[in-house]
C-alpha cells in the first residue's frame, strides 16, 4: 500500500484525463480554456498501465476529472476499464454536468458508481454569470436521471462564493429537502491566476457550519474512501451537506489522495511543485516500473500544503487538476 512517512495511507487516485474545459468560471477560467501547453494527453494504454500500477499498490477509489472528462470521446472506456480492474471498489467522475443528462445512462452501464457535478448555483442568471453557460436546466435533469439510476452517490460540488452563496444558501437547502443528493461546499482555494479574485470571493467554510449548526444540523463520521469533506445530515432532510475546508487548521491530517495529471505527472498535492513524470514507464506500458515511481515518491510528501502562506505551487488555474 503506498505510505507516506507520516503514516498516511493512500487508497484514492484523482485521475485527470484532460485540461480543457467549455466552461468559463469566474474562480478558475474566466477568458476560457487556453491552449498554453501541450495537449498530449495520456492515451488509453497509459490510462491502463497506469490504473493497474494504483491498483497493484492498494488504490480501491478512483475519480476521473478534468478540466472536462467528458469531451474526451474515450471516456465511456476509461470508465469500464476502471470498474473491471481488480481492487478498484469505487469508480468516480467529476464533471460540469455539459453532457450529463445525454450520457449518464452510458457511463452507469460502463461501471461508474459515484457522481459528482459542479453547479455553484441553481439559480439560472447566477449560474450563467458564474459558468458563462445556459444550460442549468439541462444539467439539474441530468443530476436527478443520476439519481433514478441508482448510482451509490451523488453529489453537487458548489464553490462558496462571498457575492452569491449567503443569498442562496436556503434554495440549495430546499434543493436536497426531498432528493438524496449531497451539496459538497468548497471553500474557494488560491491558485496563481486567481489571487485577485480569491482576495474578493473568498468566504469561509465557518459560515456555512454555523448555519448548520443553528438548523439543528449533525457531523456525519467520515468514511475511509471518502474525499476530504465534513458531511452534516438532518433528520429532515433526504440531502446532506459537505464541507471542504482547505484553510481549517489540520485539513490535511486525513489527506488519502494523490493526483494524476492529464499529462502524466504525479502530483502530491493539489499545490505541490511541477509534479513527478511517470511518462517514461507508461508509454512503455510498465506497470512494475510505475509502482517504484510512485512507492519512491511517497518519501518526499510533505505533510501539509502552504495555502495560509499564499504558495500555490504549479497550479496556475484548478482545471489543471481537476481540483
Amino acid at each position: 500500500m503506498l505510505t507516506d512517512n507520516f503514516g498516511r495511507k493512500f487508497e484514492y487516485l484523482r485521475l485527470s484525463i484532460t485540461d480543457v474545459c467549455n466552461f468559463r468560471c469566474d474562480y478558475c477560467l474566466p477568458d476560457g480554456y487556453q491552449c498554453g501547453s501541450s495537449r498530449d494527453f495520456l492515451s488509453m494504454l497509459e490510462i491502463k498501465t497506469l490504473v493497474s500500477a494504483f491498483a497493484e499498490l492498494g488504490t480501491k477509489k478512483i475519480r476521473i476529472t478534468g478540466g472536462e472528462p467528458s469531451l474526451r470521446k474515450d471516456l465511456p472506456d476509461i470508465i469500464e476499464f476502471c470498474a473491471h480492474t481488480p481492487g478498484i471498489e469505487r469508480v468516480a467522475l467529476t464533471t460540469n454536468g455539459y453532457k450529463l443528462e445525454r450520457d449518464i445512462q452510458t457511463w452507469r452501464d460502463a461501471g461508474l458508481t459515484h457522481l459528482n457535478v459542479s453547479v455553484d448555483s441553481i439559480d439560472p442568471r447566477a449560474f450563467e454569470s458564474i459558468t458563462g453557460s445556459k444550460q442549468l436546466t439541462s444539467i439539474l435533469d441530468g443530476i436527478d436521471k443520476a439519481t433514478a439510476l441508482g448510482l451509490q452517490e451523488v453529489k453537487l460540488n458548489a464553490v462558496l462564493l462571498k457575492d452569491y452563496t449567503p443569498q442562496q444558501l436556503d434554495a440549495f437547502f430546499k434543493y436536497i429537502k426531498s432528493r438524496p443528493i449531497s451539496i459538497r461546499f468548497i471553500e474557494l482555494m488560491e491558485t496563481g491566476d486567481n489571487a485577485e479574485y480569491f482576495e474578493k470571493n473568498h468566504l469561509s467554510g465557518a459560515f456555512i457550519q454555523t448555519q448548520l449548526f443553528s438548523r439543528g444540523w449533525i457531523e456525519e463520521p467520515r468514511d475511509a474512501l471518502a474525499g476530504p469533506a465534513k458531511v452534516y445530515k438532518h433528520p429532515d432532510y433526504a440531502g446532506s451537506i459537505g464541507l471542504i475546508m482547505p484553510y481549517a487548521k489540520d485539513f490535511c491530517n486525513t489527506c488519502n489522495r494523490l493526483r494524476v495529471s492529464a499529462l502524466g505527472k504525479l502530483h502530491l498535492c493539489l499545490f505541490a511543485e511541477q509534479g513527478i513524470s511517470l511518462r517514461q514507464s507508461l508509454i512503455s506500458g510498465d506497470i512494475e516500473a510505475t509502482t517504484r515511481v510512485l512507492q519512491n515518491a511517497m518519501g518526499i510528501k510533505k505533510l501539509s500544503h502552504e495555502l495560509h502562506e499564499r504558495f500555490t505551487g504549479a497550479t496556475t488555474h484548478l482545471a489543471m487538476l481537476g481540483g
